[in-house]
């Protein structure tokens, strides 16, 4: 006989949400600052000034809100069902980097419609339009997802709290005692 899992109520699913949400902006607010850092300290070599700090937060708020519809959709989650951790790990990180991608076109899109532009006119060019550029990206989105998807994992392999847990409380003397005691894995 199974059992199923206690259903949570409504407040309880708009904490967690909330949480995931938090978490999921968080990361991806200090990665979108990264990313803008080294775009300042490459322009001031040609003496160009940079301080579009301001749209990393909403990027990042908005990304946020549209990786916890995939999440909560399981975009993808399917695909690498059974296999090694790191196909799953890999997998979601270039299929956010997509979606990411994605995102960012419709919404430059519709800001250009907004601004009485057409659809071509309001095309970005990311990566600098070019299939190199594009594909540069994507890679440096998938790879900086990465830790992310991984985190995310890792955590749901363990069980839920645990690999928060093991980060940041402190270590007992029985999870010490019993991680001494065994040898590293080659």
């Amino acid at each position: 006989m199974t059992f199923a899992p206690p259903r949570l109520s409504f407040k309880q699913r708009l904490l967690g949400g909330a949480k995931r949400l938090l978490g999921m902006f968080l990361y991806l607010w200090v990665l979108f600052v990264l990313f803008n850092l080294h775009e300042s300290i490459v322009l001031a070599k040609y003496q160009i000034s940079y301080g579009s700090y301001g749209l990393a937060f909403v990027n990042a708020w908005v990304l946020a809100k549209v990786m916890l519809i995939a999440e909560d959709l399981n975009l993808g989650s399917k695909w690498f069902q059974g296999q090694a951790l790191i196909y799953w790990i890999s997998s979601r990180a270039v299929l956010f980097a997509v979606v990411f991608m994605c995102v960012h076109v419709v919404e430059e899109v519709l800001i250009g419609l907004w601004q009485g532009k057409t659809i071509v006119e309001s095309l970005p060019e990311v990566g600098g339009g070019s299939v190199a550029g594009i594909l540069s990206v994507a890679v440096i989105l998938s790879v900086a997802l990465i830790p992310f998807s991984a985190f995310k994992a890792i955590n749901r392999a363990l069980g839920p709290g645990v690999l928060r847990s093991l980060l940041l409380a402190g270590r007992s003397e029985e999870l010490s005692s019993r991680t001494r005691a065994q040898p590293p894995e080659t």
